[in-house]
């Protein structure tokens, strides 16, 4: 392997470029999603096409983002985008619709117009699924990053981890090729452990869902009767 191809390139590479990848896919996903929710001509329009975006592997749009952007940055970000921004719609989506009607009542009754409506009612009401579609959007975002550098990956492109998997099997180096796919495993963990499952126990916690007295177990139980 050369020299500038060592796991902390490869890691530092994949890494920025999931968490932009991701970024940039909350940053487009969500005012798509609050349009397709809101607006019945959208939901007719963009629908069918986001849940044949679900359906289709987002590593099938490699090639032809290769014909499109060349050996570029640029395909790479395509291939993601393409992967996460329906997770992300679908979840806020699906949140919006649970709403209860009598959400929006009160706010009409107390003065809110469409975007205070949007802004103070329905996107707290919704934010449990959002985040299930976010936490859908990352893993998304990471599995299409990891096969967009796998079959695009070269020096043009920078040295990724899927560039280190695709490195490790041309040399049949089966080390190199297990390495890459723990640091791949233990990037999806950590993101999952330190970001998503905190983040969702604190908004069970406030809405009520998930009790201190339910959390730790009664003083003078064995743990099995306290649950």
């Amino acid at each position: 392997m050369p020299a500038d191809h060592s796991l902390l390139t490869a890691l530092a590479t994949s890494l920025g470029r999931g968490v932009v990848g991701f970024v940039l896919a909350v940053a487009i996903g969500t005012p798509i999603g609050i349009a397709v929710a809101r607006v019945r001509w959208v939901r007719t329009a963009l629908g069918p096409l986001l849940k044949a975006l679900q359906v289709l592997p987002s590593v099938a749009w490699v090639p032809a983002a290769v014909l499109w952007f060349g050996l570029t940055d640029a395909t790479v970000y395509f291939v993601v985008l393409v992967g996460s921004v329906p997770s992300v719609v679908t979840g806020l989506v699906t949140g919006i619709d649970q709403v209860p009607a009598w959400y929006r009542r009160v706010g009409t009754v107390l003065g809110a117009g469409p975007l205070a409506m949007t802004q103070h009612v329905i996107l707290p009401a919704a934010l449990p699924a959002y985040v299930s579609g976010l936490r859908q959007s990352w893993a998304f975002a990471w599995r299409s990053l990891m096969g967009a550098e796998l079959i695009a990956g070269g020096d043009r492109l920078g040295f990724g981890l899927g560039s280190l998997l695709h490195d490790g099997r041309v040399r049949d180096d089966l080390r190199t090729v297990l390495v890459a796919m723990l640091l791949i495993l233990a990037v999806g963990v950590v993101a999952e452990l330190a970001g998503f499952a905190p983040l969702e126990q604190r908004l069970a916690r406030r809405r009520g869902l998930v009790t201190e007295v339910a959390r730790r177990p009664r003083r003078g139980l064995a743990p099995e009767l306290a649950r």
